[in-house]
């Protein structure tokens, strides 16, 4: 299911991702470009786990919207702001991107260990050994399956 579905939730995703502290009013156009951007950063990730090269085309798209305008960022009495159109906030993105594929950490990049879940994150834990995005939601849920069947199975 396509969780960027609307122009309203790539605003939302803006927000609740810390981008932006203010929705960007995207529109159809900007969802579809944020859309291609996401793909190009799965296809550069997917490689990356892989030790595969970095797809031509991907690349060309990150570094496309790596050249866009920065985020605006403001001090205030309430501390700092970022702001931004959505174009502002995707080259924020691919600049990030750029930043962990391009450098050392991108050989820190790993897949979540729980079967359902397709979240990518770094593992900066010491051994690295970490084996889900997050403990509070993955985590728990693989522990609390586990101990389940080990339940169900000593009591039957």
């Amino acid at each position: 299911m396509e969780k960027l579905a609307t122009p309203e939730l790539l605003d939302d995703w803006f927000v609740e991702s810390g981008m932006l502290d203010l929705a960007p009013c995207a529109s159809e156009v900007d969802l579809a470009i944020a859309i291609d951007l996401r793909e190009s950063i799965y296809d550069l990730v997917a490689a990356c786990l892989d030790g595969r090269p970095m797809p031509t085309e991907a690349v060309a798209e990150l570094n496309l919207q790596a050249s866009g305008l920065p985020v605006t960022l403001r001090l205030g009495p309430h501390g700092m702001t970022r702001t931004g159109s959505v174009a502002q906030g995707l080259a924020a993105l691919a600049r990030e991107m750029i930043v962990i594929v391009g450098g050392d950490d991108g050989a820190l990049l790993r897949e979540c260990a729980r079967p359902e879940c397709t979240q990518v994150y770094l593992d900066r834990s010491r051994g690295r050994r970490r084996e889900w995005c997050a403990m509070k939601t993955c985590g728990n849920r693989v522990k609390a399956a586990a101990y389940r069947a080990r339940q169900h199975v000593s009591q039957g």
